[in-house]
């Protein structure tokens, strides 16, 4: 099956990809250096030139895109995945693909670049369909490459928060390779799942999970690594070694580290994805107590960080307020206390409410639910998120914008570390 780009499965630094197959209709010559023309220009741009620095390239591309093409990197949308592969609208098979907007439209009206996947087709199906959406990419204005992510696929239960593996390799939930305790198998898992997400184009992953299970009753548990702080960052260190490598390059999947500052101290277990959500609260003055898996996460360089729904309840200078509404953790914690430059990707729907059936869902918007649209958006923003979960709301961003509500600087902030 041809591909946009032909990849290595095995590990080698920062090597470019080994091939890129003439396909791409975009292949132009300089020099004797082979490039896509992804701006169709006719001529070579330094974001273009891949033996120019990471910085140089993200500060010509930025340049170079509109409001509209920058709010768009700001949202991570869901696709649905034809079964046999094709790009274009056809009716849904299933619940999950109906309610998934289709790929294609979202690059169209919102110039989405980031998608995560539900449900899913066969492995060779869905990587056709993944190099059918990097051609299309290649047609925008800039041909700015998407970004494929996706919850865990390879676990042995699965449910809402993870992707029955049916195709993809089987292994223990995290909980169960914490009980194992072998850094090395959990690292082997991880790169095992990171060669399957590879093949069909999975770049990003939506985990590992380190919340501290310390609240028995929370219905998370299976997802995480236990209750046990250090055992659960020596697992995490091997898990993104296992994904990224020792720095990201051409072979990782990038992790996207979650729920901080650690979602498991849910009171009375109920979680933050329902409005029934009583906060989260840390008995004997625990709170710091949770941040040392991501202590350990940060210092294995994970790519990207998810806060979680929760609300921290009685926390000195802390607003009880969720944690992606949160300037006193993600500004003041996670940026500045932890010097986190990487991106801050809030959990899905914070925003808007949805329907699903007969069921209503409310925007997990947890003590700002009083905030419309709008001023949702704003908030998390100035709280120092870089990316929304599950929203298109791109023209909320703009508006903003230019509304001098946001400045284009910090706009700017949030693009360079995802361009990055």
């Amino acid at each position: 099956m041809a591909a946009v780009f032909a990849f290595s499965g095995s590990r080698g630094g920062n090597q470019l990809p080994a091939t890129v197959l003439a396909e791409s209709g975009l292949i132009r010559t300089e020099n004797g250096f082979a490039y896509r023309d992804l701006n169709k220009n006719g001529q070579l741009d330094i974001y273009e030139d891949s033996r120019r620095s990471i910085e140089d390239r993200v500060q010509d591309l930025l340049k170079k895109m509109t409001i509209e093409e920058k709010a768009g990197m700001m949202f991570y949308s869901p696709t649905r995945v034809n079964n046999d592969g094709t790009i274009e609208e056809k009716p849904a098979k299933d619940f999950l693909s109906s309610i998934s907007p289709v790929g294609i439209n979202e690059m169209d009206k919102h110039h989405i670049t980031h998608f995560n996947l539900f449900s899913v087709p066969a492995p060779d199906t869905l990587a056709m369909w993944y190099n059918g959406m990097q051609k299309y990419a290649e047609k925008t204005r800039l041909g700015i490459p998407i970004t494929i992510s996706s919850d865990p696929r390879n676990q042995g239960s699965s449910g809402i928060f993870a992707m029955s593996a049916k195709t993809f390799s089987m292994w223990p939930d995290p909980l169960g390779l914490a009980a194992i305790g072998d850094d090395k198998l959990t690292e082997q898992f991880a790169d095992i799942s990171r060669q399957e997400y590879l093949a069909v184009g999975i770049r990003q992953c939506l985990h590992p999970q380190v919340d501290l299970a310390t609240e028995p009753r929370w219905p998370r548990i299976a997802g995480t690594f236990g209750e046990d702080a250090a055992l659960s960052a020596r697992m995490v260190t091997a898990y993104i070694r296992g994904y990224q490598g020792e720095t990201l390059n051409a072979n990782s999947v990038a992790t996207m580290t979650k729920h901080f500052p650690g979602g498991g101290p849910q009171k009375e277990g109920l979680d933050p994805h329902f409005a029934f959500q009583k906060g989260q609260v840390y008995p004997g003055n625990n709170f710091k107590y949770h941040l040392i898996p991501f202590e350990a996460a940060f210092k294995a360089h994970t790519a990207a960080i998810m806060p979680y729904y929760g609300v921290p309840m009685g926390q000195h200078g802390v607003e009880e307020v969720g944690f992606s509404y949160n300037k006193a953790i993600i500004t003041e914690l996670l940026r500045k206390k932890y010097h986190f430059d990487g991106v801050a990707c809030t959990d899905w729907g914070l925003v808007t409410d949805v329907k699903l059936g007969a069921i209503d869902f409310p925007a997990r918007a947890w003590g700002v639910q009083n905030l419309n649209t709008e001023e949702r958006v704003q908030r998390i923003i100035d709280a120092g998120v870089d990316q929304l979960g599950g929203e298109t709301l791109t023209d909320v961003i703009v508006k903003l914008v230019k509304e001098g509500k946001i400045s284009e600087r910090r706009i700017n902030e949030s693009v360079v570390r995802l361009l990055r």
